[in-house]
């Protein structure tokens, strides 16, 4: 790799890192907010709650359209948008906070921004412009540095929304996405010169039933909805949790910014994996870490410490499972289509997210507890590891 190569991938890599920080970030403080926009605004918490879900069904529909035109026209492009659909996905709501606003705001245009500026895009642009044998580890450095935008996000929307209420913290986080768009441009901002994408969104739809047709792609797909089904719980709603069970307000925030904080090095560890061993052995793996993290929390009562343990072993294997299957998917089918296939992957990732946000949502309505989803979240995770280990590698495949 020539020094001018070296130098526009370190800056893309940079720029990326930074992107996906505000985009993954400014999501993952919405469970903050939901008693806060309740007290202050009266928005319900059915509205609020279901907003975030249809934000994750959103950003699952989004993202294999987002790919594929950033396959064909450039990643960078694509992240520019990303940042206007996010100005608006939390402009609307802070200036107008109600339901409607919340659920036009969070749960449609912050969908659409997150898809096109997210992790996923980030990384199949870095995935493209490094050199095979270092595009786990970069991928894994990437994702990294994304997860630093929970760590700043959390404690900074928290405290404004504490001093200012809750829709100047939304607020702030619309000004702040402005800044996705002078990044984009540093990010893949045209297509590599010779690599051949199928064709945009027309060939979508061929290669989604292409790839779904594939038996271990498949069964990474599958393994994928429990990684959002559970995510998209605990970012939503643990706050609501912990305060539900006598913990003080300031530990729901803690927690999550202790979950942005481990899984800066936990994503590094999980791409420089990623070209070590299978990674859908790790996957597998992470699954199963997850899974009894959430076992032993859910049935130990509730204390500082015990939570600010949970938030530390969840944040090691929060975002390592998007350098994993980014790099298990190049391994099948390589990187011209990258973007397009994560994004066919990751819908069922959304679909997860959705239910696992407007069930938690919908039981707190009507029961007033999160008590009756924890097995469901054990259940799910349980059939993730199952899923991702009965995978074949590539080689085997050909053979079969």
């Amino acid at each position: 790799m020539n020094p001018d190569t070296r130098k526009a991938l370190w800056v893309a890599l940079i720029s990326a890192a930074f992107t996906a920080s505000l985009a993954m970030g400014t999501r993952q403080t919405f469970g903050l907010l939901l008693l806060p926009m309740q007290m202050e605004n009266g928005v319900d918490p059915w509205a609020f709650g279901l907003a975030v879900a249809l934000h994750n069904l959103m950003w699952g529909l989004a993202q294999p359209v987002a790919g594929s035109l950033a396959d064909k026209y450039g990643t960078g492009r694509v992240m520019a948008f990303g940042g206007i659909f996010y100005l608006l996905g939390c402009g609307i709501p802070g200036l107008w906070p109600n339901n409607a606003s919340v659920l036009l705001g969070i749960g449609f245009f912050s969908g659409l921004g997150v898809a096109c500026a997210g992790t996923g895009m980030a990384l199949a642009a870095i995935g493209r412009m490094a050199p095979p044998e270092k595009r786990g580890e970069l991928i894994g450095i990437a994702s990294a540095g994304g997860s630093m935008g929970q760590a700043f996000m959390v404690p900074l929307v928290y405290q404004l929304s504490g001093a200012y209420g809750a829709a100047a913290a939304l607020g702030t986080a619309a000004v702040a996405s402005l800044l996705i768009i002078p990044l984009s441009r540093n990010i893949e901002w045209n297509p590599q010169p010779g690599r051949k994408p199928s064709g945009g969104l027309r060939a979508l739809p061929g290669l989604a039933r292409m790839s779904l047709a594939d038996r271990d792609f498949a069964l990474l797909t599958g393994g994928f909805f429990a990684c959002g089904f559970q995510l998209a719980f605990l970012t939503t709603h643990l706050p609501s949790h912990l305060a539900l069970c006598g913990m003080s307000a300031g530990l729901g925030a803690t927690a999550l910014m202790l979950i942005g904080l481990f899984n800066i090095p936990g994503s590094w560890l999980c791409g420089w994996l990623s070209g070590r061993m299978r990674p859908e052995m790790a996957l597998g793996g992470i699954y199963l870490l997850r899974t009894l993290a959430i076992a032993i929390f859910a049935m130990a009562t509730p204390t500082e410490l015990g939570t600010m343990v949970f938030a530390a072993v969840m944040g090691f294997v929060w975002l390592g499972t998007v350098p994993l299957t980014s790099a298990a998917i190049a391994r099948r089918f390589g990187t011209a289509d990258l973007g397009a296939l994560y994004g066919v992957c990751f819908f069922s990732h959304q679909i997860g997210g959705f239910l696992g946000a407007a069930s938690g949502a919908v039981l707190l309505q009507f029961t007033g507890s999160f008590a009756a989803f924890w097995p469901v979240m054990v259940v799910v995770g349980g059939i993730a590891v199952v899923l991702n280990w009965m995978c074949r590698p590539p080689a085997q495949r050909a053979l079969a």
